[in-house]
């Protein structure tokens, strides 16, 4: 009697850790089952939305620092200057029918009227 208590014993050890093992491994299978069929996340949407950029006709900004960098970001309607070594020196956006132009720390240095058959 006591060797079937020990064998059932032993058995019983070896089923709780067969199913401990395939308890632990199922999460991890239905982890790469969902990475198939999931739709991305936040930040991967916000380094590349699935949207196409906006093009805009930016020819009637006039004026643009000598050296630098212009950064065109249509969505805003706005051109961003950087300097060469990368800092940022200022933008430019239009308001109603005037193109205003900001320095470095936002303060506006120059307006440019618009024509007002211009769109």
């Amino acid at each position: 009697m006591k060797e079937i208590t020990v064998m059932q014993d032993k058995v019983l050890r070896g089923l709780a850790l067969s199913l401990c093992l395939v308890a632990m491994a199922a999460p991890a299978l239905a982890d790469d089952e969902e990475e198939a069929h999931k739709t991305m996340s936040l930040h991967q949407l916000a380094k590349r939305p699935p949207i196409p950029t906006a093009h805009k006709d930016f020819s009637q900004y006039r004026y643009r620092p000598a050296g630098d960098k212009i950064v065109e970001q249509s969505d805003a309607d706005r051109l961003m200057f950087w300097t060469q070594d990368g800092t940022p020196d200022g933008y430019a956006e239009r308001r109603g029918n005037a193109i205003l132009y900001y320095d470095r720390t936002g303060k506006a240095v120059r307006v440019q009227e618009m024509d007002p058959t211009a769109d």
